[in-house]
């Protein structure tokens, strides 16, 4: 992979306003070609740099109850408890953190039954859990997949 230069980046932050854009509109404000644009967001994908996919609303799919999972871990079980965790479909997040926990996860409910049950049922049978601490989402505020800053990159 190659590195990122600034008209990589402004297309980046053009596509994360609207993944839509066509690329003769993202050509016109670039002062671009449509082909190059079309030949760096084919070698961005590539790449793995990004990929287009669509972020829907848990609320408005039925799934009212968003909890965070601290997860402490025994010693060596780490990596196995990831791989278990992230089979769920309920888990849509999974990542590894120094401090208080060893895992983290974000996992949508229908309600709160459905999050006791996921608790007591399924996270006590993946061997090498040691504890489980549940946050329940009161509020969102900010729920973003941009990570292409305004700030970096001025479009012309």
């Amino acid at each position: 992979m190659r590195k990122l230069d600034h008209v990589d980046k402004q297309i980046l932050q053009i596509l994360q306003e609207d993944g839509r854009r066509p690329y003769t509109e993202i050509a016109h404000q670039l002062g671009l070609s449509e082909g190059t644009i079309r030949s760096r967001i084919t070698r961005l994908l590539q790449d793995g740099v990004f990929q287009f996919v669509i972020h829907p609303d848990p609320e408005k799919l039925g799934l009212h109850v968003q909890a965070i999972i601290g997860l402490t871990t025994k010693l060596g079980s780490q990596n196995s408890v990831a791989e278990e965790l992230s089979k769920f479909p309920e888990v849509r997040f999974v990542g590894a953190f120094s401090g208080k926990h060893d895992l983290i996860i974000q996992a949508c409910f229908h309600n709160n039954d459905e999050l006791i049950t996921f608790v007591n049922e399924r996270l006590s049978q993946i061997e090498g859990i040691a504890a489980a601490d549940v946050s329940l989402e009161l509020k969102q505020y900010k729920d973003s997949f941009s990570f292409v800053r305004d700030d970096e990159v001025p479009i012309q």
